[in-house]
């Protein structure tokens, strides 16, 4: 967020919870990019602070996480002291959730897949009405295929992701019998590793397709421990995913810190994905 936008957003985080009976005496900012993650201090509270314009989103993921309270998925908590929703202040969209101080050790990626065996699991044990994985390729390939949106992206980056977002999504989803709910971004980012072992967090990107597009997300290793995995599935889904982080990156509006490298990184790792699916 923009300075002026980021104080607003911790404003608005701690005076929604103190206003629930929360102790908020310092305000530590673990995340800024379109949206904020703020560590509330000392009642171990952790706010998602959102423009108004992501409220549904926000209310979205904070429905995902009470059906999967329910079926005991390994997923963050929303805050229990209080009612599990989204807040609206200052146009801002604010859920609260437990905070999990962060514990050092790497999670193995045995124990990766094992988290996302548990997870799919749960997840086919509720019945949520999320969109499509191609949805979210579609919303990629529109920033892609509009200059006015991706001004800066020159012409044969411009085709590659076109070309690479079109078509391997017609690809993948070409046969759906495996679909089932997702996590959707399990990447190491938005999986803590906690006292209470690992949880996943962000599940706002909740969606529906192949296991293997969640797969795709996680280091390469974990992809050998998730029994009846199609790998060569898996390689597809992941030239795929890095064709949408890169057209995300593209956007004439990202916030993404270090986004000029991550704007010439991640054309290179599209280009090596498709190599390695012998579709470069």
């Amino acid at each position: 967020m923009e300075p002026l936008e980021l104080r607003r957003a911790v404003a608005a985080g701690r005076v929604t919870a103190s206003e629930l009976g929360l102790r908020v005496d310092d305000v530590v900012v673990i995340h800024d990019s379109d949206r904020v993650a703020l560590s509330l201090v000392p009642c171990g509270v952790l706010a998602r602070v959102a423009p108004l314009g992501q409220l549904a989103d926000s209310e979205f993921e904070v429905e995902v996480a009470r059906r999967l309270a329910d079926v005991d998925a390994p997923v963050a908590e929303l805050e229990p002291r209080v009612d599990p929703r989204v807040y609206v202040r200052d146009a801002f969209a604010i859920s609260l959730w437990t905070y999990y101080g962060p514990v050092e050790s790497e999670i193995a990626p045995a124990d990766y897949a094992d988290v996302l065996l548990r997870h799919h699991a749960a997840l086919r044990q509720i019945d949520l009405d999320a969109p499509h994985f191609t949805d979210r390729v579609a919303g990629a390939l529109r920033e892609v295929n509009d200059r006015e949106r991706s001004p800066e992206l020159p012409d044969p980056g411009r085709e590659l992701l076109s070309d690479t977002l079109s078509g391997l999504s017609a690809a993948i989803s070409a046969e759906k019998a495996g679909d089932q709910l997702l996590h959707g971004e399990p990447h190491p980012g938005n999986l803590l590793n906690t006292r209470r072992g690992p949880l996943l967090v962000d599940l706002a990107t909740c969606c529906r397709g192949p296991i293997e597009f969640d797969l795709a997300h996680a280091p390469e290793e974990v992809g050998a421990h998730y029994a009846g995995a199609d790998h060569g599935l898996i390689h597809r889904c992941r030239a795929l995913n890095w064709a949408m982080f890169s057209a995300w990156r593209w956007r004439r509006d990202d916030q993404m810190p270090d986004r000029d490298h991550w704007r010439a990184e991640g054309l290179t790792r599209v280009r090596a994905a498709l190599d390695r699916c012998g579709l470069g």
